[in-house]
């Protein structure tokens, strides 16, 4: 009753035209740039945006999940070195991420996607039973031989302990290896084995990417956050060294790539704790470049129609391409001292454009105008542009050194995808807004009374409100937009502490006025 007898004292006419007209509060989502087919690479525009068409989900959803997935693809077989003369090498192994509410066909559009990874999996499995059945055919001779081998070292040696058995040494033979592209739910330890066998690097896909950064934020799983930060790099080496496990298990590249999705939510409240100090302040978020927060059209239309066969058989064709592509092939060169990573360099032109784009970045990453959390962010594109160059270059089956062209269409991923970085991280920062805006829907729809307390909303545990900061930011932002009025009411007869309601403005709240008319 204490909330309608403050309410009350409001509900005359007359009080109630003291009242300020409310503000609206201000967007917590920043806007962000469309995606342009142009960005991606020739051989994938139609049929990219074909699948969106059809699924009349936004295209960012297929194009990110496909840049990841090709990248993954060349992984270790050919770096890039972007500038003239140092050895300073970049691989394409590149983190994704796509945010969507619920029903937004994030899982669809991503499964479209990785399909042309999907089909070299089958190839490749396919392959590996053939090449196992040969091999366990072959099982009685390799035993037979090795009994002979044996034989034959015991009868020379019998005769003269010193003879010469070079002629009869072998190295152990091991049976067929299955190519792996992809996994989606594997400890560090095992992705470790899988990436010993293959050394290109692979691909996580997570449906629910959070899930694994959290998972990762543990403190019991803080070697395996350091595996996937080694992985982000793709440059360097990693060795197991434990009991149970075996001793100099080396991965000579660990190379990972990552592609999962999300929920606004999720994100949000992740990167306010990533913002803030908390868990997640590394950079493990940061180095998810691709991570993108598209808008939902307004419009809706039936797409009942076949696929675009020659756009989707030409992107199948560059993934194939790439699965095949050698160092050689593609006009790598190779390092004298560093034989083990083939690399391309930029072409003049393309020497120049990024040389300027790279400027510009580090004159804004050192003026402090950057919140460190966007600065981060953007500091990793230093990897992020010449990956996506190399891998526009290669998915055109280009040879050579890197033209000016891919650069500026690399460039442009890189400004589109700032537009999401700062919808992201000012969605975090301004999350006051959205809990502010979670309060007024829960007073109209009679959720919390209309003069309230912090207790009053704590107490529900809505996310993002659960905690006295949270909710004391949140209602400042109400007070500062004039629909609720702080109240400090002073303490009772029997004593205790002052206390702090909010009460909410009647011009603000719907259908106030005539229910607290009735209640009088």
């Amino acid at each position: 009753m204490a909330d309608l007898h403050a309410a009350a004292r409001l509900s005359d006419a007359k009080v109630v035209d003291i009242w300020p007209d409310p503000e609206p509060l201000p967007s917590a989502l920043q806007p962000v740039a469309p995606f342009d087919g142009s960005l991606l690479p020739d051989a994938f525009q139609p049929w990219v945006m074909d699948i969106a068409d059809r699924m009349q989900c936004p295209p960012d959803m297929v194009a990110v999940t496909v840049m990841v997935a090709a990248g993954s693809v060349i992984g270790r077989k050919v770096g890039i070195r972007p500038q003239e003369r140092t050895e300073w090498t970049e691989w394409p192994n590149i983190w994704g991420c796509v945010i969507g509410r619920p029903g937004a066909l994030k899982s669809p559009a991503m499964g479209e996607a990785l399909k042309p990874l999907n089909r070299l999996q089958t190839e490749a499995r396919t392959r590996f039973e053939v090449e196992s059945e040969q091999w366990q055919a072959g099982d009685a001779e390799r035993d037979m031989r090795a009994d002979a081998r044996k034989g034959e070292m015991k009868r020379r040696l019998k005769g003269n302990p010193n003879a010469d058995l070079s002629d009869l040494a072998t190295g152990e033979l091991s049976g067929p290896t299955l190519r792996r592209y992809f996994v989606n739910d594997a400890t560090y330890q095992s992705l470790g084995d899988l990436l010993i066998e293959n050394p290109n690097g692979l691909l996580v896909h997570r449906d629910e990417m959070l899930s694994l950064v959290r998972a990762l934020d543990r403190e019991e799983n803080c070697e395996a956050r350091g595996f996937y930060l080694t992985g982000w790099n793709g440059a360097d080496s990693y060795t197991f060294d434990r009991i149970g496990r075996g001793k100099n298990l080396h991965i000579p590249s660990l190379t990972l790539s990552l592609i999962g999705s999300t929920q606004p939510g999720k994100i949000r409240d992740y990167v306010v704790q990533a913002v803030t100090g908390g868990s997640g302040d590394d950079g493990l978020l940061q180095r998810f470049q691709m991570m993108v927060w598209p808008d939902m059209a307004g419009q809706w239309k039936e797409a009942d129609r076949y696929p675009d066969r020659e756009g989707r058989d030409r992107s199948y064709a560059a993934f194939r391409h790439l699965d095949m592509l050698t160092p050689g092939a593609c006009g790598a060169e190779v390092d004298q001292f560093d034989s083990d990573k083939p690399f391309l360099r930029l072409a003049v032109d393309g020497l120049e454009v990024f040389r300027d784009w790279r400027t510009r970045l580090e004159l804004r990453l050192r003026s402090g105008e950057l919140h460190p959390a966007l600065e981060s962010h953007l500091s990793k594109y230093r990897k992020l542009v010449p990956a996506v160059a190399l891998i526009d270059h290669l998915a055109a089956g280009n040879i050579g050194a890197i033209g000016g062209a891919s650069v500026l269409r690399a460039i442009a991923w890189a400004e589109y995808l700032e537009s999401h970085a700062s919808r992201i991280y000012g969605a975090a920062l301004n999350a006051a807004s959205d809990n502010a805006r979670r309060i007024m829907r829960e007073v109209n729809r009679g959720a919390l009374p209309l003069a309230l307390t912090a207790r009053d909303i704590m107490r529900r545990n809505w996310a993002g409100l659960s905690d006295k900061a949270s909710v004391m930011a949140a209602l400042e932002m109400l007070e500062d937009h004039h629909q609720v009025r702080r109240d400090d009411l002073p303490a009772g007869p029997k004593g205790g502490r002052p206390s702090v309601q909010w009460v909410v403005n009647p011009k603000a709240a719907k259908g106030v006025l005539s229910v607290l008319s009735v209640s009088r």
